[in-house]
């Protein structure tokens, strides 16, 4: 799948983020240990691992963080999704595209969060 890889700079610097190229809010890719590493999509239900996430953050009152935050204090991995600023101030320097193979968050992390 096609990502765009972009740079901002920050108050705290430059900030390298990947993103869908087209964004839709159902999509989302996410780090583990500050690398982007697993995409998610709501609505391919046809992905056991995206229906999981669905009925996680869709169907309950948790947002998508507080989730991922219960992921990985059960699994011992970090992940999250990248914030570009805290404050809002960014300015995009350079995006270019990438093609990666990013796979769904796996199986066995969500089983247990249910």
């Amino acid at each position: 799948m096609t990502f765009v890889e972009s740079t901002y700079r920050t108050f705290s610097g430059l900030k390298k983020i990947v993103e869908p190229k087209v964004k839709k809010y159902y999509q989302k890719v996410i780090y583990k240990d500050k690398k982007p590493a697993y995409f998610i999509d709501y609505y391919n239900l046809e992905i056991e691992s995206n229906a999981m996430m669905n009925s996680l953050v869709l169907c309950t009152d948790q947002s998508l963080e507080e989730v991922l935050k219960i992921i990985s204090k059960k699994n011992n991995v970090q992940l999250s999704v990248p914030k570009i600023s805290r404050i809002g101030f960014q300015k995009r320097i350079s995006s270019e595209s990438t093609d990666l193979r990013l796979p769904p968050i796996p199986t066995k992390w969500l089983r247990y969060s249910l």
